[in-house]
């Protein structure tokens, strides 16, 4: 094939891609909408729909294999099949912090905006015109755009997917196409990669910027005259009724050496919080009844006791291997971040760099990657390291910023520089979001150990092992499920279940009360 064709033949490619991407990004945003409105404003969904989303974040990409096979591919005729499994696999990678991302946003309108509504008797969906989408819109766009990093971190994984001996492709997809390409010579793939990257960022500058500067519009309230709640408007009228109760210019400092102000300004980053402890007393209730019915299981049957055996060492690899890089990352996040919001004052022109750097998958590279860095351990430190290390960054970024002006404020009354305004000042005003970005960093360092941990030429369906570590859930998992063994699969996630629900709640959740008791 000449360069020419190569070239036409990547752009169709990558097209296809790009439109179940769009379908699948479609998709997520609508449904996280209204699921995520009825856990901002339902207990009942509260309780229930925070907790399991939190645990399917988690859960590889992988582990929905058997549903798409057999839902879709059994259901759908040829083509149309592979294609719904293939849009619905995306989803499945790209909906759920869209979701906490409604939930978030509805969750922190105030009070006063929802009395409003019921004084003008809104119906549901008025509410949702006029107060839960202004209030959620700027959080949808900002969530779409990593969602949309996320799901083309899995496009390989999900235009070829199989379970035991049924193995599925799409005809079209650059997915599908990079592993080919990666065997055929250094120029084909090289060339696949730019025109990936055109893609990428023709997306970020012709479609979420556009949608970004439509959301800012839209949450100023442009339509006020058409009838629409001026989103701003009411919430200066709540402030104002806030600063009754604290006045707004009281210089009052508490222990942690934060003003009124900046206190009242966090109050929205505070009730990120609840994402991780919105679980409440479910969460560990969930994870005694799997482990007590997991235990009892494995007990009275020596095969599952014998997976039990093979899934334990594994998982606790691949936790060392998670927490390892997570530490990397931190060293590298915390400082740039700091740096960038409150030193050098320049976090708005690197945001758009980073947005599109973070939309360049490792799975790309890893072909590269393995060319410079030897096999198993260190591909997957570097795999698990570039697939969570973003959502740490945006973490911070996006809660820090709303903290800058108070911050520089704090510096200059206090005159504080140096080591003790990085120690009395910078840390304590990134935490709120370093925590929220250290939970899905690390959830999506689980998701990533399915390509960490066990690479081959064609995503789960390939035959030639490319990087390799000697045990992990992630190999595991891979492994199993391309040998059709879905119990040893099933005990696998069970497992990962189990640990993921006792970390958020014996970890996460109490890193949340005290950073939310520090700020009260």
């Amino acid at each position: 094939m000449d360069f020419l064709g190569l070239v036409l033949m990547l752009l169709v490619d990558t097209s296809a891609s790009w439109v179940r991407m769009f379908i699948a990004l479609g998709a997520s945003v609508a449904i996280s909408i209204f699921v995520g409105i009825y856990a901002a404003t339902s207990p009942i969904g509260e309780r229930i729909i925070i907790p399991v989303v939190d645990v399917l974040q988690t859960i590889p990409i992988l582990a929905f294999f058997p549903f798409a096979i057999f839902v879709f591919v059994a259901v759908l005729p040829g083509y149309i099949g592979i294609n719904a499994a293939v849009i619905f696999l995306i989803i499945t990678s790209m909906i759920w912090n869209i979701i906490f991302g409604v939930y978030e946003a509805v969750k922190t309108i105030p009070n006063e905006f929802i009395e409003l509504a019921g004084i003008y008797h809104f119906d549901f969906w008025s509410k949702l015109r006029r107060i839960y989408l202004p209030a959620s819109m700027p959080r949808i766009v900002e969530q779409s755009i990593l969602s949309w990093a996320i799901g083309l971190f899995y496009l390989v994984t999900s235009e070829i997917f199989s379970t035991g001996n049924a193995s599925y492709k799409v005809t079209y997809g650059i997915g599908s196409a990079l592993p080919g390409l990666a065997a055929q010579g250094i120029v084909p793939y090289i060339t696949a990669i730019i025109v990936f990257v055109a893609f990428v960022i023709a997306t970020r500058f012709l479609f979420f910027r556009p949608w970004e500067n439509y959301a800012t519009r839209y949450m100023r309230g442009s339509g006020a005259g058409k009838g629409r709640l001026d989103f701003p408007r009411y919430e200066k009228m709540a402030l104002d009724w806030i600063g009754q109760k604290i006045p707004r210019n009281r210089a009052v400092f508490d222990r942690e050496g934060f003003s009124v102000g900046a206190v009242r300004r966090t109050r929205r980053v505070q009730a990120a919080g609840s994402v991780a402890a919105g679980g409440g007393r479910l969460y560990p209730a969930i994870a005694v009844v799997i482990a007590f019915l997991a235990g009892y299981a494995i007990m009275s049957n020596s095969t599952l006791r014998g997976y039990e055996m093979t899934v334990l060492p594994a998982l606790a690899a691949s936790f060392a291997r998670v927490w390892a890089a997570f530490v990397i990352m931190l060293a590298i996040a915390i400082p740039a971040c700091i740096y960038l919001i409150f030193v050098a004052k320049r976090s708005s022109n690197y945001m758009v760099f980073f947005q599109i750097v973070a939309s360049i998958p490792a799975t790309i590279l890893l072909p590269a990657i393995v060319l410079e860095v030897p096999h198993g351990e260190p591909v997957a430190f570097a795999v698990f390291i570039l697939s969570g290390i973003w959502y740490v960054i945006f973490g911070i970024m996006a809660s820090a910023r709303t903290l800058q002006n108070s911050v520089f404020e704090v510096r200059k009354m206090f005159g504080v520089t140096g080591k003790n305004a990085w120690k009395s000042i910078y840390l304590k005003a990134i935490l709120p979001g370093l925590i929220t970005g250290s939970v899905t960093g690390i959830a999506a360092e689980w998701n990533a150990s399915i390509v960490a941990e066990y690479y081959t030429s064609g995503g789960i369906s390939g035959t030639t092992v490319i990087s390799s570590v000697g045990t992990g859930i992630g190999k595991l998992l891979d492994t199993a499920i391309a040998s059709g063994g879905l119990e040893l699969m099933a005990i696998a996630l069970l497992n990962l279940v189990v640990m993921i629900i006792l970390i958020d709640t014996f970890v996460w959740k109490r890193y949340y009360k005290k950073i939310a008791k520090m700020y009260s």
